[in-house]
């Protein structure tokens, strides 16, 4: 039988795939590298040669995750549906259409552990980093319409994506019920403060967090 050989890139993409697919269907401190050598059919040093831990391996899992959903993003908007439309039809678009955190909850609950503390915060900066310049260029967009009033649409890209994921998420702070329901509400219009919109413009993320509320009591 030929042995196929497979390229650096190409081995990698391998255990990343197969990593994510088991971290998705079993808790990551229950799941083993062995489970992916016998998955995979190859030598445990192999593994090691592309990752140094476990935890190397779930912070590329995560990755992987993360340019999957700005791939995902950058095609719908490119897409025949979304391309000619407005600024703020684009941006509603990509909020409401966004299904990673759900899809990949399993895995993405793991950068809650005290032990990804330094994860987490290193792929949230990877995330704004990226995810920042796709809304910067909307919000130019919405500039030239005459809909927003930026002379910063990529820092308030930066500064609306990091506060809302850092000041909304419990695995950085526990922040209480309290807390959360007041920042959520406040946070339509401190958006449109930032870009100069008219007022009511993004009060459709009010609508969104009141029926993922009503959605986690039940």
């Amino acid at each position: 039988m030929t042995q196929i050989v497979k390229n650096s890139d190409g081995r990698r993409r391998e255990i990343i795939k197969a990593a994510r697919e088991l971290f998705q269907i079993k808790d990551y401190k229950n799941a083993t590298i062995q489970e992916l050598i016998d998955k995979l059919n190859i030598a445990k040093g192999t593994i090691y040669h592309y990752f140094t831990s476990k935890q190397a391996l779930l912070e590329a899992v995560i990755e992987d995750i993360v340019d999957e959903e700005l791939r995902r993003k950058e095609s719908l908007l490119q897409s025949s549906s979304v391309r000619d439309l407005n600024a703020l039809e684009k941006i509603k678009i990509l909020i409401i259409d966004d299904e990673t955190a759900s899809v990949n909850e399993r895995i993405l609950n793991n950068l809650h552990h005290p032990e990804n503390t330094e994860m987490h915060t290193k792929q949230l900066g990877r995330y704004i980093t990226k995810l920042a310049p796709i809304y910067a260029g909307i919000f130019k967009q919405g500039c030239e319409e005459g809909n927003f009033n930026s002379e910063h649409p990529l820092e308030g890209a930066e500064f609306i994506i990091a506060g809302v994921q850092f000041l909304t998420d419990t695995g950085f702070y526990p922040w209480g019920d309290t807390v959360l329901n007041r920042r959520m509400e406040a946070i339509p219009f401190l958006i449109e403060a930032q870009l100069g919109s008219i007022a009511g413009s993004f009060s459709f993320l009010s609508d969104r967090n009141k029926k993922t509320s009503k959605g986690e009591n039940k």
